[in-house]
């Protein structure tokens, strides 16, 4: 996708970075001088509402680019971006990151599409959360954690319960209580923050039904 000579040029204008889990990678209302290359590690991105109470987008995997609505817009950071476990990034200066986009059509072109594939994603994602009960919109999220970032049945939750609850719309106690209500079902085996899911097909239908 990248010449032997841009990514020459990448390698001289991107700074990496670390960060432990907790910190801040990108805040909202920040300038947007740069694009963040997601390499390792898994990543929050969250907003605040106008009573300060926060909601979550997404939770980001790595290989992914923080922000890139914001960087080609107005260059405000709209979001937040928390790292949730050990996280790298690359910091790319934003006029080498824009000549690629300009001049190579093929790197354009997967630009725009990670950008499209989240956004519907996460358009269709928040419509169910405003469609669906509790038990729906809990097995949503345990099969957005198992088929979209882990890939596994079995999986860390990388949220936690509270977190959860902003991702999906609704209380902290409303989230645990529907959680144990699956492990009663034995549709989910729970051991803290690790999930294995049980039953597949009974959680997907759960989510159908909503």
């Amino acid at each position: 996708m990248l010449s032997g000579n841009d990514l020459s040029l990448l390698s001289d204008n991107c700074h990496e970075v670390s960060f432990e889990r907790g910190e801040i990678i990108l805040s909202e209302g920040a300038w947007a001088d740069h694009v963040v290359y997601l390499r390792s590690g898994l990543v929050k991105e969250y907003g605040k509402g106008d009573r300060h109470q926060e909601y979550i987008l997404q939770v980001i995997k790595p290989h992914s680019y923080l922000g890139l609505h914001s960087i080609f817009s107005d260059n405000i950071t709209h979001f937040s971006y928390m790292a949730l476990n050990n996280v790298t990034v690359c910091y790319i200066k934003l006029p080498v990151f824009s000549t690629f986009i300009k001049e190579n059509g093929r790197f354009g072109y997967e630009i725009l599409s990670s950008v499209c594939n989240d956004s519907v994603r996460n358009y269709h994602r928040f419509i169910d959360q405003h469609q669906k009960k509790i038990f729906g919109k809990v097995a949503d999220a345990l099969l957005y954690f198992s088929c979209v970032i882990f890939n596994s049945p079995n999986f860390i939750l990388p949220l936690s319960r509270k977190e959860i609850a902003c991702m999906i719309g609704t209380s902290r106690e409303s989230v645990s209580k529907q959680i144990c209500g699956f492990e009663s079902d034995k549709i989910i085996k729970v051991n803290g923050r690790c999930i294995s899911i049980l039953d597949m097909d009974k959680l997907k239908q759960i989510s159908r039904v909503g």
